[in-house]
């Protein structure tokens, strides 16, 4: 109980780290409680101008909020398939939800009680603002989105509520039915395994999490560190990904997979000379590590760094051992470009789009970054003519 308490304080200074503690120590139980608590002492204050049972919060985020993101996400092509995202990440995502709530709704507590009536719609206005904030930390960490993805899923995430606000009266008519014991009982009786599965995802995660933290113990076992740093790198929490793989490097510095994944989270920080660093270290102990794919991140770092001939004979090797990369392609047209050799680079760039067109169905939310970008950089060529333009990433 204490430790929750403090995860839930956590939320109002460090949301990011708090989100992921939530996964490894939080409990739905405990969030629901909290979301209880935290609506029932708000009603003072809110009685004025809202009139709404403490439940409804709780029924709202079970029922229509965390389903209607798993569904938005889903739609948007951001995340995996709804169902397999519903059983995978249903529970953990109401519990960061729900602590999200309850933590934006301790300021309202205190309002509720001293603040003049006509000023609480306008904190719980803010409140509203913060929760989605929070929300956006929770959808990064669980879902393992970038920022970009995660922010559209939160701005959409208005689009079950509305559909909610529409259908409460009849859904609530029809709640006071379905509240009747012999139905629950039968519900229970049927449905229990369907139910006890939603919470399998935060189980597995939790347990997954105690066995690695119980190798990392051994402090000569760099593929626990090593596989704690994947777990933090999945939640975009880079502090301590960065620790977690620094570590498995100094237990063994031959750990090829640990210094690509510090390339990669250095090159997208920014830090060109660090990811340069450590992917010509790959490079020397695995030419072709990850499917070669180290050459495409090593080139697209030069890129980054102005060595366009670097960047393109590494490139060059990688897009003849996989042809049909996207993302190689379109680096392998700019470092063309940038050299001057516009035709080649014009070739490039609709290698990208052809090769992006024709990806698995599964592949494509992955390859359509690179077609657009592939396309605005071919349209720019076609209207500046053959002349160099040079361009990093």
């Amino acid at each position: 109980m204490a430790d929750s308490i403090k995860l839930l304080c956590r939320l109002l200074y460090q949301p990011a780290s708090a989100m992921s503690a939530i996964l490894d120590r939080g409990s739905l139980l405990y969030a629901s409680l909290a979301v209880l608590a935290v609506s029932f002492a708000v009603q003072p204050g809110a009685a004025d101008w809202v009139r709404l049972p403490f439940y409804a919060p709780l029924l709202v985020l079970a029922v229509v909020y965390v389903p209607g993101l798993l569904l938005v996400g889903a739609l948007a092509g951001r995340l995996s398939g709804f169902d397999v995202s519903f059983r995978r990440d249903y529970s953990p995502l109401l519990t960061c939800a729900a602590m999200a709530w309850a933590a934006a709704g301790i300021p309202l507590v205190l309002a509720g009680w001293i603040a003049p009536a006509p000023v609480f719609p306008v904190l719980a206005g803010l409140a509203g603002v913060y929760f989605a904030v929070l929300m956006f930390f929770a959808i990064r960490t669980v879902l393992g989105t970038g920022s970009g993805a995660a922010a559209a899923v939160v701005c959409l995430s208005w689009i079950p509520l509305v559909a909610a606000a529409f259908l409460w009266m009849p859904l609530r008519f029809l709640l006071g039915y379905l509240a009747s014991p012999f139905f629950l009982f039968y519900a229970w009786y049927f449905l229990g395994g369907e139910f006890s599965s939603l919470g399998a995802g935060m189980r597995n995660r939790q347990s997954f999490r105690r066995n690695l933290d119980a190798a990392a113990l051994n402090p000569h076992d760099g593929e626990a560190q090593y596989q704690l740093g994947l777990v933090y790198q999945q939640r975009r929490n880079y502090t301590d990904a960065i620790e977690r793989f620094q570590n498995a490097v100094r237990i063994d510095p031959t750990e090829t997979d640990a210094h690509f994944q510090l390339g990669r989270i250095a090159r997208e920080q920014g830090r060109t000379d660090d990811a340069l660093r450590h992917f010509e270290t790959v490079l020397q102990q695995d030419p072709k590590h990850n499917l070669s794919e180290i050459l495409r991140d090593l080139g697209a770092s030069n890129l980054s760094a102005g060595r366009l001939e670097e960047a393109r004979r590494h490139l060059a090797v990688y897009v003849d051992r996989r042809p049909y990369d996207p993302e190689g392609l379109y680096y392998y047209g700019q470092a063309l470009e940038g050299l001057g050799h516009a035709a080649e680079a014009r070739e490039m760039y609709a290698r990208a789009v052809e090769a992006a067109r024709t990806a698995p169905r599964y592949r494509r939310q992955f390859t359509a970054r690179w077609s657009r970008l592939a396309q605005k950089q071919a349209r720019k060529l076609a209207g500046a003519g053959a002349g160099p333009r040079g361009r990093t990433v």
